[in-house]
């Protein structure tokens, strides 16, 4: 059967739950922004990033969720390839949540949102 180390397991759940926040995060933010200041020249390029970050946040949190999935039920065993894209995927999800959360606190920080 296919199985992950719980560890790996407690990885994802983990990184799916940070990307949640960063979405959360990133809709909050542009929800202020635009009734605090509405859409001009001076928004937009902030309103389109924060849209960005929640689709690339959303992006590897469905990644993520696919190929564990993918993983849970192979069978016997799953593939070397899946296991290597869902490494992959781990360590983008990684990345994309650190650049989320620190382009959302700049745009916050440039707006005086808190």
């Amino acid at each position: 059967m296919a199985k992950l180390k719980d560890s790996t397991v407690k990885i994802i759940f983990d990184l799916q739950r940070q990307l949640l926040e960063r979405i959360d995060e990133a809709t909050a933010t542009e929800v202020v922004i635009f009734e605090r200041f509405g859409e001009n020249e001076e928004t937009i390029p902030e309103l389109e990033q924060l849209q960005t970050v929640r689709e690339r946040a959303t992006t590897s949190y469905s990644r993520l969720h696919t190929l564990l999935l993918r993983v849970y039920e192979s069978q016997p065993l799953a593939t070397s390839a899946i296991l290597k894209l869902l490494e992959n995927s781990i360590e983008q999800a990684e990345a994309t949540n650190a650049a989320a959360k620190a382009s959302v606190q700049d745009t916050k920080r440039n707006w005086n949102v808190s």
